[in-house]
């Protein structure tokens, strides 16, 4: 059996963003978690039954809304979710039943148990689903394979983790 590049470079690429990821994952503080930093900010927050929902608007805003690390780590536990359900062929759910976990421990155990499902996934894929269509994140005419859905996993969680890296680092720098 060969091995393909692809087999090869993601699980590697995701270790690799997985690290820079915890990294700054190991240094967040409680109080880095909702700190706000903008005027015009997207956060979570608890509604009337106590369960933590992102902030979400479908329309383009303007000025577009600079999220919290919270809401960072809220989107990174949706999407992150919805590419695991894809990958294991099953329904994802739906965007507002995906909940944020209200601390640090608990955001930090989320992502660490998302990683370690995604760590199975990469392990444990056939190589020739590889070439399989993929319509998560795209829609389905857009030709995209199974292997593009892996990519871009290891692709949004670098933006991510840069995302929170850059406000864990700002937060820092303001006393």
């Amino acid at each position: 059996m060969t091995i393909s590049t692809a087999e090869k470079v993601l699980p590697g690429q995701f270790e690799l963003t997985w690290a820079l990821f915890e990294y700054h994952l190991n240094r967040l503080t409680p109080e880095d978690l909702l700190w706000e930093p903008a005027p015009v900010s997207w956060t979570v927050r608890r509604d009337a039954a106590g369960v933590w929902r992102a902030d979400w608007d479908e329309r383009e805003l303007d000025p577009i809304p600079v999220p919290t690390i919270g809401w960072i780590s809220w989107h990174i536990g949706w999407w992150w979710t919805v590419a695991l359900a894809h990958a294991g062929r099953v329904t994802p759910p739906d965007r507002t039943d995906i909940h944020w976990p209200g601390d640090l421990a608990g955001m930090l155990a989320w992502m660490r148990r998302l990683r370690d499902e995604w760590s199975a996934v990469l392990a444990d894929t056939d190589p020739a689903r590889l070439n399989e269509p993929a319509a998560f994140p795209w829609p389905p005419e857009a030709g995209k394979s199974v292997a593009d859905l892996y990519a871009w996993v290891n692709a949004e969680l670098m933006k991510n983790a840069a995302e929170i890296g850059q406000l864990r680092l700002i937060k820092a720098a303001q006393g």
